[in-house]
């Protein structure tokens, strides 16, 4: 399965070879906003926009609710991955 993690694009750090910097949950990486930008909305107008984040590409803009709802998705998401994890180490077999 491929996720995209919502981060919120915070600096961009070289506008030449499309590379910006994004806020995910208070983490930050550089990643390339090639696939968000076009004549409408150059590097520049890409700043405080919500991503979607996978494998170092912004690969779409979404908005905040969106950003929000998805955030608190992956959150409950890893909450019953850690359930069931320690469900599985408790069990009998």
């Amino acid at each position: 399965m491929c996720l995209g993690i919502p981060g919120r694009i915070v600096s961009i750090d070289d506008a030449g070879r499309k590379l910006a910097t994004v806020d995910v949950s208070g983490v930050r990486r550089q990643v390339n906003i090639s696939c968000i930008i076009d004549d409408d909305h150059p590097p520049a107008a890409c700043i405080g926009d919500w991503v979607l984040v996978h494998v170092g590409f912004a690969m779409s803009r979404i908005n905040e609710a969106q950003a929000a709802e998805t955030l608190k998705i992956l959150t409950e998401l890893g909450e019953a991955q850690a359930e069931i994890e320690a469900m599985r180490k408790t069990g009998t077999r």
